[in-house]
This record gives structure tokens, C-alpha cells and sequence, in this order.
């Protein structure tokens, strides 16, 4: 229906409710008695008339949009029902001295009911109608009987892209047991959840507590594992409400949402002091991190970043996102590079001038490392000489290293290496203008290597799932924690610290396997699970740092400062100018033994 249609067809049906109401009170309350006197009642509905029509435009009466009525839709019926009978009122009085009070109160009730049904009913019809175009649809529950909660369930009957109709509520609020919600009742508890799918059919549960901390979606989600409903969350209602997000966008349960962490609040004036407007450089800028990496960045506003990488597939993929959603004013620079290129890289930093350099280009694959060594120290060790002696040549105001927890006493090769590049840039701290700190982190969900993609390939195939033991455990982080984290350390990286990230508590593999099982949908004994033994290199338990090695004070909400001293830049420089003359066995067992003396440990002074 056109607009100056819709206007013309609800001006003539009010028109006629209002101007045969007054009789039919009339009627109502003198079927047989000529009490009043009809020029009077005639004037009266034309002043009806009138003033519900001005009193109308005054309120939108006309051009709202009554498929999803609600009760503030209502009152502007009632507002102006008011005025109009109101203003009839004043013109009798005005007249001759008398208000037909019981006349004007039946007549006031009718233009309510009749008005105020055409609008409504006009919603029942379109509710009705898109029922009926469902091709299939869903049952749902919703966990939350909330603000929240109600939009989700208005916009699951009202949107025609939807194809979940909301069956029942669940609430732990007491007070709100066996009420209903939008004719929806609110079932019980989400204790009550298991029960409550099986009576009801129910195929998908949604989560709809914006406010739910994330160490209680784990609760919630132990309930709903019990069922083979698929489980959705409804990140904030503010995205619904705006229009941002969709019913059919409710995203699944993800693993990170179950980890029970809550995301990190950083001092965004401080980075910004560091990052907008200038020039910042990120090695392995097409990696999980170093992308990642780049997306925070970006929202800084710097003058300029420069996306470093060897593989030209990544780099274009990370140049290309930026550059979609990038911020206007940042020059984007795509670099093919290889960090083991000394002149290459010299070439960048004196070319660009960068004023930070966040270095995440690096070999991390600990089993891969093992069966190539010679790769790992020339990769992460001469890699990370040759960027951060770049930076400290050309006078970078901030170079910030990548690290991890395997460099914590390392048994494999991989942690070695990263061990060793740290003490390259403690070393080079000493004496240099450039402020130098490296970053240690735990395993970080959805990266390369990680083994949620791993678990859930096997998921997809069947299974079952493989674990290398049951006893195996890891820090997690998800990549944009760990990133935003990067970036806080680098605002307080001065003289070649460690800092550690608070990984919260270690996971068992298995039981993240048991998890995402769960969330796809099946149960452990329908894909299972196998053990394959620890692989070349893999500790059982990793760590970010000794007690004797970390200050158990916070320089920053999870942010640790470490105290490791470093060898000697001489030894250091010693292995690296024979490194191509020993052979494998050699070089693992020299880069061992550098990289696990028992150190001096020194204070380093907490900022």
C-alpha cells in the first residue's frame, strides 16, 4: 500500500468510526428517549471529527508502522481519542452550560476499541502472514526472559528472513516462573533446559543475556550440551535494536566463549599516543597474529602500516581487507620480504622509518621444527637479529617481539629459538635508543596450527578426534585477546622486558575436545576420541614463567613483568657465526644448553 493510500484509507475508516460513535453511545444509553438534542450531538461529531484528525497528525496516527504495534503505539490512540473527546466536551459545555458525560465516556471507550482493533488488527494480519510463508521453521528456547529476550522473540515472529519461532522462555529469576512473556511462558530454569527441549521439540536454544559474563555461559552451555539442540547467543541487544543484527546472524557458541574469560580492557590512550598518526611496521603481517595485529592497528588511525610477510598469498589477503574496511587517511603498504634478508630489511626500516615494529614473522610449529632445526634458528633467530638490529640502527622508538610459553625452559627446538631471539633483544636493550620488549602467550584459538581446526576437520569427517593424552594440558588465548594484549605491552616495553600474559587457567585437551564435540552438535561416543602419544618436542604442562622468573604484581590487568637475565651477547654471537658448520645434532644440543642454563634471575622495576 502506496503512502498517500495508506493515509486516504485510514482518515476515511476513523472518519466513520468517529462520526457514528457519539450516536451509537447514544443509542446504547437511551434506545427509546429523546434526552439530547440532535443539532447538539451533530455538532458534537463534527467537532469529533476535527480534532481527532488534528490530533492525529499532531501524533503520527497515520503514517506508523502498526504491523509491530506495541504499547507506545497504543497510547498515541489513546492521546488523541482524549483530546478529540475532550474538545467535544468544551463545545457543549460551551453551548449550553452541560457535558453529555455518559455519552461522551461510552463514546470515548468506542473510538478506543475501534480505533485502537483497525490498528491492531492490521498487526494480527501481518504476524499471520508471515507464519504462513515460513517454508520450514524451528522451535526455540530462549534462555532469558529479559529486555533482551522479548526483542528476540518480537523479531523472530515479525521477520519474514526468520525461520525460528520462539516456543518457550527459561529464567532463574524466580519471580517470573509460569508467567507469560508475549503469550511465550517462561518454563523454568536453566536447570530445567534438558527436560524443557524434549517436551517442546525444541531444535535451536538461544541465549539471550547480553549482560551474562562469560564464566556463566559455561554453565548454561553444561545444560544445553545435555540436548542435541544447536545453541546460539544473542551478542547485545543494542545490535538488534539498531538494526546491526539479524535473528538468522545470532551466532553459534563458539569454544572461546567457553573458556570463562573476560575480555581485556586496555589503555587506549597510551596506544594511541603510540600509534595514531605514525608509521608502524608488522612482520608476518599475513600470520594469525601479525593480522590480527594489523586489524588493531587500524584502529588507531596511524599515518601509515606497513604489512611485511613472505607468502604473497597472505599479505595480499591481509591488503586486501584492510584496504575494504580500512580507516580513511592510512596509507596500507603490502612488503615481500623475508626477515632472513638482512639488506632486504635493513633497506625497509631505513626506507620507511617506521616508529614501532611489532615482530611476528616466525617459525611455531613445534613438531615441524624438530625435524627441521636449521630452519627454526635461521627463521627465529637470525630473522628476529636482523629486524631488531634494523630497528635499533635506524632509531625505531618501539620494537616489540612475538614470543611464547614454550621459550620457558624449552625442550623442543622451536622454543629454543624464541628463547634465544629473546636474548637477543634483552641484549640489545642494554645500550640502544629503541625500546625493546618481548611478549609471551599460550596457544591461541583459530590460529595455524591450532587444533581447533584440526578437531573440528575430524569432526566433520566422522571423527574420531585425536588427542595426544589424556593428561595434556595448554594456556589459551583467543587471537584477538592476545593481540589488543600485545599492543598494552608495547606502550610499557622500555629495557628488553619479558612480559607475560595472563593466560588464566591451563585447559585439558581432552576436555576441549569433549567441548567441541558438544558443539557440533554430537555426543563424545557418536565421533570419539583417540589418543596418539606426545609428539617430537611437546611438553605435558607448559609455562609461562617460573615463580622465581615473574613478579607476582600486575604491571597492567594481566600483563606480568619477567626478571630472566640473558647470556652474554657473545655467546650468543658465537653460535650463531658456527651455526653453519655444525650438524644437526650439534646445533640442537649447543642451542639447548644456551637456551636452559639456570639463570641469574634480576629485578627488573615494575612501571
Amino acid at each position: 500500500m502506496g503512502y498517500s493510500l495508506r493515509i486516504a484509507t485510514f482518515m476515511i475508516l476513523d472518519s466513520i468510526i468517529v462520526i457514528t460513535a457519539i450516536f451509537f453511545s447514544y443509542f446504547l444509553l437511551h434506545p427509546t428517549l429523546a434526552v439530547y438534542s440532535l443539532p447538539t450531538l451533530i455538532l458534537s461529531a463534527i467537532t469529533l471529527l476535527i480534532s481527532h484528525h488534528i490530533a492525529a497528525y499532531y501524533f503520527h496516527l497515520y503514517d506508523r508502522v502498526w504491523s509491530v504495534a506495541s504499547v507506545s503505539e497504543l497510547l498515541t490512540i489513546a492521546y488523541s481519542v482524549t483530546i478529540s473527546v475532550g474538545t467535544a466536551s468544551i463545545m457543549q459545555y460551551t453551548l449550553q452550560k452541560d457535558v453529555y458525560f455518559r455519552v461522551m465516556a461510552v463514546t470515548w471507550m468506542i473510538h478506543i476499541i475501534a480505533i485502537g482493533g483497525s490498528r491492531f488488527a492490521l498487526r494480527i494480519f501481518s504476524e499471520r502472514k508471515l507464519l504462513s510463508v515460513h517454508q520450514q521453521t524451528y522451535r526455540a528456547l530462549i534462555v532469558g526472559a529479559g529486555q533482551a529476550g522479548i526483542v528476540l522473540a518480537k523479531q523472530m515472529r515479525q521477520s519474514i528472513n526468520s525461520d525460528l519461532i520462539p516456543i518457550a522462555f527459561v529464567d532463574d529469576d524466580p519471580n517470573k516462573q509460569k508467567l507469560k512473556v508475549l503469550d511465550i511462558t517462561v518454563q523454568g530454569t536453566i536447570r530445567d533446559i534438558p527436560k524443557i527441549v524434549e517436551k517442546y521439540a525444541i531444535d535451536h536454544i538461544i541465549i539471550a543475556i547480553p549482560s551474562l559474563k562469560k564464566t556463566n555461559i559455561q554453565s548454561i552451555f553444561e545444560q544445553c550440551s545435555k540436548t542435541k539442540a544447536k545453541v546460539k547467543i544473542m551478542p547485545s541487544i543494542e545490535a538488534v535494536m539498531t538494526g546491526k543484527l539479524s535473528v538468522n546472524e545470532m551466532h553459534e557458541v563458539k569454544i572461546e566463549d567457553l573458556l570463562g574469560r573476560e575480555e581485556v580492557e586496555l589503555d587506549m590512550q597510551s596506544i594511541s599516543e603510540k600509534l595514531t598518526n605514525n608509521t608502524i611496521l608488522v612482520t608476518g603481517a599475513g600470520g594469525s597474529i601479525g593480522s590480527e595485529i594489523c586489524r588493531q592497528v587500524m584502529k588507531f588511525k596511524p599515518k601509515r602500516i606497513l604489512l611485511l610477510g613472505h607468502g604473497e598469498n597472505s599479505i595480499y589477503q591481509i591488503d586486501m581487507e584492510l584496504r575494504q574496511n580500512g580507516t580513511i587517511g592510512t596509507e596500507i603498504i603490502p612488503l615481500i620480504a623475508d626477515v632472513q634478508d638482512r639488506y632486504r630489511i635493513f633497506n625497509i626500516v631505513a626506507d620507511y622509518k617506521p616508529d614501532v615494529i611489532y615482530h611476528a614473522a616466525a617459525h611455531k610449529h613445534v613438531p615441524l621444527m624438530e625435524y627441521n632445526p636449521m630452519e627454526a634458528v635461521k627463521n627465529n633467530i637470525i630473522g628476529t637479529k636482523n629486524v631488531a638490529e634494523a630497528a635499533d640502527t635506524f632509531g625505531v622508538g618501539y620494537f616489540v617481539m612475538i614470543s611464547t610459553d614454550k621459550a620457558v625452559n624449552p625442550p623442543n627446538v622451536m622454543g629454543a629459538t624464541k628463547r634465544f631471539a629473546e636474548m637477543i633483544v634483552q641484549n640489545l636493550a642494554k645500550n640502544s635508543e629503541t625500546k625493546f620488549a618481548a611478549v609471551r602467550f599460550g596457544n591461541v584459538l583459530g590460529s595455524r596450527g591450532s587444533v581447533i581446526p584440526l578437531f573440528k576437520k575430524q569432526i566433520a569427517q566422522g571423527g574420531p578426534v585425536t588427542v595426544t593424552d589424556p593428561e595434556m594440558t595448554r594456556y589459551f588465548m583467543t587471537i584477538p585477546e592476545a593481540s589488543r594484549l600485545v599492543l598494552q605491552a608495547g606502550v610499557l616495553a622500555d629495557k628488553g622486558e619479558i612480559f607475560v600474559l595472563d593466560m588464566g587457567e591451563p585447559v585439558k585437551i581432552v576436555d576441549l575436545a569433549i567441548k567441541i564435540i558438544r558443539l557440533s552438535g554430537y555426543a563424545e561416543n557418536e565421533i570419539g576420541i583417540t589418543f596418539t602419544g606426545i609428539r617430537p618436542g611437546e611438553k605435558m604442562y607448559e609455562e609461562l614463567l617460573n615463580e622465581n622468573e615473574i613478579h607476582k604484581e600486575q604491571i597492567y590487568p594481566k600483563i606480568h613483568i619477567g626478571k630472566a637475565k640473558p647470556d652474554e651477547s657473545n655467546v650468543l654471537n658465537d653460535f650463531i657465526d658456527s651455526m653453519y658448520s655444525k650438524d644437526i645434532s650439534q646445533l640442537k644440543n649447543d642451542l639447548f644448553e644456551i637456551t636452559n642454563k639456570k639463570e641469574s634471575i634480576v629485578a627488573i622495576t615494575n612501571k
